[in-house]
């Protein structure tokens, strides 16, 4: 009995129960209060329409010399030296690489001794051909005896001429154990070293030649449409941002490279020579400033009952509208639009396809950042460049 009056002395009174039961009605009340849509409200990526320029068909590429050079030897022979390495500057008529050139100065040597050889045979045979001339003028001998002998004297001519003619030969292919270096330049690269047994033609080095430099650079497939010779484009290094020279394509290959699938290109630059170096990354853009359409990111177009879509945003109400548009050409990542959308305007950059006409959503830009009605992304950017503790 006294365990239970103890028990009932702790039960609450009919004042805290009618206060426990106000306040469970006032959170449900408060729960009523949110809209089934603000609840739902699913975030989602934002960006607004870009000028086609800004960014598109970019294409990565190096700074190359327009003449470049794999020099080789003339002749195979075991490399003795190598005189210069990658990076070293070169000058005309320097000599880069030595082959060992003993079997070809014995040549040499075998070809002059054949060459006296021969002289001393046309020496001989002239001689003869004279007595044989002098004993014709007296009737001495017969005139087949002078036409052999005059004949004699012609193929010892003709020995000379072919021994003279290996000498040089030999010579040469001696001189060709020295691999000079054709012009002043660079050496971009080595292929060979001390030591190693090469064969005529093989490169040993490549030259890059002073004077006018150019940005090698790949095209894909689905832009090759859209680069041709002589077309202007920008280029910009990666060691300079925000700079950029002018350039014109000076060539695309024909043909596709059967491992990587795109064809190579070159832009000329006009640029002075030290301004850009070789080796140096570069980027190659293409020049947009005659069009006047928009871009959006791949992502963002979607195809609904066979129309090209996209869904915008509108920042007051947090709604989103289907919204069918024209689309042009197609880029590396982005898309171009010709009609249906206004450069202010916010549009769903991905995951459209789990999205619905008329829904409530949460937009944010790039940098997960609330999108305010009236704002653009120059906002959104100086937004983030204030500190956090200013914000």
């Amino acid at each position: 009995m006294q365990q239970l009056r103890s028990t009932e002395a702790y039960r609450p009174g009919p004042a805290l129960r009618a206060a426990a039961l106000a306040s469970l009605l006032i959170a449900v009340a408060a729960c009523g209060d949110r809209s089934p849509d603000a609840a739902s409200a699913r975030p989602v990526l934002v960006v607004q329409p870009s000028a086609q320029g800004a960014g598109d068909d970019a294409f990565a590429g190096d700074v190359r010399a327009r003449e470049e050079s794999p020099l080789a030897f003339r002749v195979g022979g075991n490399l003795v030296e190598r005189r210069v390495d990658v990076g070293d500057r070169v000058e005309r008529g320097q000599v880069l690489a030595i082959l060992d050139g003993d079997d070809y100065a014995a040549r040499a040597r075998a070809a002059r001794a054949q060459l006296a050889a021969a002289e001393a045979e046309l020496s001989r045979a002239r001689a003869d051909q004279a007595r044989v001339a002098k004993l014709g003028e007296d009737r001495l001998v017969s005139r087949s005896a002078i036409d052999a002998q005059n004949a004699a004297a012609t193929a010892a001519q003709g020995q000379v001429t072919a021994a003279r003619a290996e000498l040089d030969v030999a010579n040469n292919q001696a001189a060709y154990t020295r691999l000079q270096a054709p012009a002043d330049g660079v050496i971009a690269a080595r292929q060979a070293e001390a030591g190693q047994v090469v064969a005529a033609g093989q490169a040993i080095f490549t030259l890059a030649a002073d004077g006018p430099r150019e940005i090698a650079f790949a095209v894909p497939e689905g832009a090759i449409e859209q680069v041709k010779p002589g077309m202007p484009v920008e280029v910009s290094l990666w060691s300079a941002p925000g700079k950029r020279w002018p350039g014109t394509i000076r060539e695309v290959s024909p043909a596709a490279d059967p491992a990587s699938r795109t064809y190579a290109a070159r832009v000329a630059v006009d640029a002075a020579t030290d301004a850009v170096e070789l080796g140096q990354s570069a980027r190659v853009y293409l020049d947009r400033s005659g069009g006047d359409a928009l871009t959006v990111p791949l992502a963002a177009l979607l195809e609904v009952d066979g129309a090209p879509t996209v869904y915008v945003v509108d920042p007051a109400s947090s709604k989103l509208e289907r919204r069918t548009v024209g689309v042009g050409r197609y880029g590396a990542s982005r898309v171009a639009i010709t009609q249906g959308l206004e450069p202010d305007e916010w549009v769903v950059a991905a995951g459209g396809h789990l999205l619905q006409d008329g829904q409530v959503v949460a937009p944010v830009d790039r940098d997960n950042r609330p999108v305010r009605p009236g704002a653009t992304e120059a906002d959104s950017a100086a937004a983030t460049a204030v500190p956090a503790q200013e914000r």
